[in-house]
């Protein structure tokens, strides 16, 4: 992806964005690959955004301004509330987050400085507290936002989120 022009083809902070993340990594993997859900799901006992009211929430959350931290943030934290793929949301809503900072505020997030626990914690607490995903966040932004390693690192950290312990 990085290495590339597909990455610079995705339209930032939308859904259709979004989407093509979504299909790119996982394509050769989900026949749903870029597709929202049309099933409702949950994860340890959280109901995510209910599938018939699609339209109106996904367009909501678009809507949402992108150009301070704080609401590039809250724009992330709703789009993993709405959670609008079968599987993958994780993976591809921080890449997508990336991409948003990076065309905003010329930064992204060096996610291996995060650990898993403090992030899967601040992503619990995020619908309710946001200022703990935020400052997490925001002691990890790195202004090196063409850099491979830290774009590869990122996937990688990705992935290793998503691991069951």
């Amino acid at each position: 992806m990085f290495e590339s022009s597909f990455i610079n083809s995705i339209e930032v902070g939308t859904i259709k964005g979004l989407q093509q993340i979504h299909a790119y990594l996982f394509g050769g993997l989900y026949d749903f690959a870029g597709q929202i859900r049309q099933k409702n799901i949950s994860k340890g006992g959280f109901q995510f955004a209910v599938s018939r009211f699609w339209g109106e929430t996904l367009k909501q959350i678009e809507a949402m301004p992108e150009t301070t931290f704080d609401e590039i943030v809250n724009k992330y934290i709703e789009m993993n509330i709405a959670h609008p793929f079968m599987e993958g949301n994780g993976r591809s809503t921080r890449i997508w987050l990336d991409l948003i900072l990076k065309k905003h505020l010329k930064k992204c997030v060096d996610w291996s400085k995060i650990s898993k626990q403090d992030y899967m914690n601040a992503m619990k607490l995020s619908p309710t507290k946001d200022s703990v995903l935020k400052s997490l966040l925001k002691k990890a932004l790195t202004t090196k936002i063409n850099d491979r390693e830290i774009f590869m690192k990122g996937i990688d950290y990705s992935y290793y989120y998503e691991e069951n312990d």
